[in-house]
């Protein structure tokens, strides 16, 4: 087996100091960063607060027992990525069941045999370097949240139904834009401007799904539901229109054309999930709701207004949001007029 000659950051849990002392020397003899526990609590606020490639955990300690903290490491979705082998005197099927079932990386019984803890824990530091390769290049064409799902769940064809909210932004008359300089130039006045439209999205925790020439298409809600998710898309907006001017200014700067958008947010029920074929295909979400938020982002070349949304987005405002209703407005493919509101800074 190929091994890194990077150092992993290991850490040893168990409330044996003899224990501690003789894993320890064997690991840092390999190359080796290690860190040490004396109990279950401990070893759990060392995990939580340290950045580990490895946990070796012992199973009978004080305060917390190792399946405890196992199972505390595999609830949380940053910690559940740290390969935990587990140690222990006990000799016995029904524990290292219990290990394999919680999820554990792997299982060594006490006084561990250097060999073959060496074996063990080099094979654990690869499977944990494949998977980091295959989060990172999952996280290079999805979301973080997208990325997750599927090194979680596995990818599968079709949809569920959600709740949350959809947001489109264009970039107005931006085929004039194009037109007046070189393609060079407009691909890189979209990466700057894309940059900063999905920090401002990715920030309160919406999802770019999907970006069309110079227009976008974000979600909240999905795949990760959280309860403000209207909240969220309008602060992310207003943000992506606080951006948009410091962008603008360096633009004016360079002599360069500057850049107006419109921004529509609807919320409600959608369908979201992954559509394409087994080969090739991305997580989006569909619906009237998708539609709708579509059709309002359109709708502000009219209402000469950069951020629009439905009555639902408002409902899941605070007061702090500054709204001004512009009336009901009978949009395409819909059989009634809907309320549509203007959100300033």
């Amino acid at each position: 087996m190929v091994v890194s000659s990077e150092p992993a950051r290991l850490l040893i849990v168990d409330d044996n100091k003899i224990n501690r002392m003789i894993l320890s020397r064997t690991l840092e003899q390999q190359n080796h960063i290690v860190e040490t526990a004396n109990d279950g609590k401990e070893g759990l606020e060392k995990i939580r607060t340290g950045s580990f490639d490895l946990v070796l955990l012992d199973i009978e300690m004080p305060e917390m027992n190792g399946f405890e903290v196992l199972e505390a490491c595999l609830k949380d979705v940053e910690l559940r990525q740290i390969p935990i082998i587990m140690t222990s005197a006990m000799d016995e099927l029904d524990a290292v069941v219990k290990c394999v079932e919680l999820g554990a990386e792997d299982y060594l019984t006490k006084p561990v045999n250097p060999i073959l803890l060496r074996a063990r824990v080099n094979a654990s530091l690869e499977k944990k370097r494949l998977r980091d390769e295959q989060r990172k290049l999952f996280r290079t064409f999805a979301t973080k949240e997208v990325a997750e799902e599927l090194l979680r769940t596995g990818f599968s064809l079709g949809g569920k139904q959600v709740t949350g909210s959809v947001l489109f932004a264009d970039i107005r008359s931006f085929t004039t834009i194009a037109e007046s300089q070189d393609p060079a130039e407009t691909i890189d006045l979209l990466n700057q401007y894309f940059s900063l439209m999905f920090d401002a999205i990715t920030n309160n925790g919406g999802t770019v799904n999907q970006v069309i020439g110079d227009g976008l298409m974000a979600v909240f809600g999905a795949p990760i539901f959280f309860e403000d998710h209207a909240e969220k898309s309008v602060r992310a907006a207003l943000q992506m229109l606080e951006q948009l001017k410091i962008f603008n200014q360096s633009l004016l700067a360079q002599g360069k054309n500057q850049i107006h958008i419109g921004i529509g947010i609807a919320s409600g029920d959608m369908v979201a999930g992954y559509t394409g074929t087994q080969t090739r295909a991305i997580y989006t979400c569909i619906g009237d709701t998708v539609n709708l938020a579509s059709r309002i982002e359109q709708y502000t070349k009219e209402a000469l207004r950069p951020l629009l949304i439905d009555n639902y987005t408002k409902q899941g405002l605070s007061e702090n949001f500054k709204v001004e209703e512009l009336g009901k407005i009978m949009f395409k493919g819909k059989h009634n007029a809907i309320r549509i509101f203007a959100v300033s800074g």
